[in-house]
């Protein structure tokens, strides 16, 4: 299989943003220009071929890539993913994906003790243990390939509207891959001094999480993040001491000694798999209870 077509691959089940092929049936029209009450399209349902690609990103283990390719292009994996992409286009934030799933914890006896707000990494981890989301009344809020500046614009609809006790902000890789277009180490923690802001004046404690080790990324082949990662978790860990928050160091005991992620822990040197899921989930308990 060519590189180019492995890359395709993981791109799709990363959820990051890529071209399909042909022209899809599925795609919505296009909503009404303007301000409405409504803006947002009913999400399309994953199909078959998604869900798979979604669960090879995170089973531990070698994977059969000519298989995943296959799924990928498959008729119904390209219309969903042309819908996912029209989507985007119109809804830059992400304000649309929890929409609804947030306007069924208003009740306070649903409202989430904790929420995870995040990019693809917490976004699959609801998928990797779903028992720990349930048992332990967490809400995960993380959206495959987004940056910081996305997080923060959807910040006070996907965490502050939910009234949590604690927030775990998880962002970084994206911005260090150049996801939103060129941006600098200060923009980024602008960001999270923001969401922190916004959290704590309105009652939420906050745990910020290190950004996980990655040596490449598979999308920005021209990238090495592994010197920038080790710099941002420096800040982060100097800010939450500064500030009294929380900080969660999964770098350390995830990293291999390139500052990349090992083939046990990750089918692509990004994403962890279920195995570091569960070394995550210690610290993580460990941290908010």
């Amino acid at each position: 299989m060519k590189a180019g077509s492995v890359a395709a691959v993981l791109v799709m089940a990363a959820g990051i943003a890529a071209p399909v092929q042909g022209q899809a049936q599925d795609v919505p029209a296009a909503p009404v220009v303007g301000m409405v009450d409504d803006p947002c399209p009913a999400m399309p349902t994953k199909p078959k071929s998604v869900l798979d690609l979604e669960e090879a990103m995170i089973r531990p283990g070698p994977a059969d890539l000519a298989a995943l390719l296959a799924l990928a292009q498959t008729p119904d994996y390209q219309a969903y993913s042309a819908a996912k992409a029209a989507r985007e286009a119109d809804d830059w934030p992400g304000l649309c994906v929890y929409r609804a799933d947030n306007a069924a914890l208003h009740d306070a006896e649903l409202r989430p003790d904790v929420v995870m707000i995040g990019d693809s990494i917490t976004e699959n981890w609801a998928r990797a243990d779903a028992s720990l989301f349930t048992a332990r009344r967490i809400a995960g809020r993380g959206i495959g390939g987004q940056t910081s500046a996305q997080m923060l614009v959807r910040f006070r609809a996907d965490v502050v509207a939910l009234q949590p006790r604690l927030v775990h902000i998880l962002a970084g890789t994206n911005d260090v891959a150049g996801n939103g277009g060129a941006t600098s180490p200060e923009a980024w923690k602008n960001n999270i001094m923001a969401m922190t802001e916004l959290a704590r004046a309105n009652g939420i404690q906050v745990v910020l999480g290190a950004v996980p080790p990655a040596d490449r990324f598979f999308w920005r082949p021209g990238v090495r993040p592994a010197a920038q990662i080790v710099t941002l978790n420096n800040w982060l860990r100097d800010y939450a001491a500064r500030e009294g928050l929380g900080f969660i160091d999964y770098y350390a005991v995830l990293a291999n000694e390139q500052g990349g992620l090992d083939r046990a822990l990750s089918l692509d040197g990004v994403h962890p798999n279920r195995d570091a899921y569960a070394i995550m989930d210690r610290l993580f308990l460990a941290a908010v209870n």
